[in-house]
């Protein structure tokens, strides 16, 4: 599996499937089997997965593949993890020296992301309106 850097809001099942390195039926079964992974629909009906939700599914390709953990494990380690989230305190953030070639890649990434976020939703918005 190559790895992937998170730079998009969202991300369709192709994309998806490629970065968590499994097949989109198997997407699809997860969805059914952890409820706390559930990608909205375009207005085309495709599903439409937030960072969070492909953070969440490499978490759980990790604990079902790497840790060998069943379904029911995984989705009680998961369910504990995101108890001890909610319990923990926030942590206090230590500001850093920033880099700056660092930090404008990291930006020119998320906003060229963005943008062809924007030119696939521009586009959605005139098909629909031909329509």
């Amino acid at each position: 599996m190559q790895s992937h850097e998170l730079v998009k809001l969202y991300y369709r099942i192709g994309e998806v499937s490629e970065i968590v390195g499994v097949q989109p039926h198997v997407l699809r079964y997860w969805e059914t089997e952890f409820r706390s992974i559930r990608p909205q629909k375009s207005s085309k009906g495709q599903r439409v997965y937030s960072r969070r939700d492909v953070e969440k599914l490499l978490r759980v390709k990790d604990l079902l593949k790497n840790q060998g953990f069943t379904i029911a494990g995984a989705r009680k380690r998961l369910s504990e993890t995101a108890e001890a989230v909610a319990i923990a305190p926030a942590p206090v953030a230590v500001p850093e020296e920033p880099s700056l070639e660092r930090s404008a890649k990291d930006m020119r990434k998320e906003l060229l992301g963005l943008r062809g976020e924007l030119v696939r939703m521009l586009d959605e918005i005139s098909a629909l309106k031909s329509d």
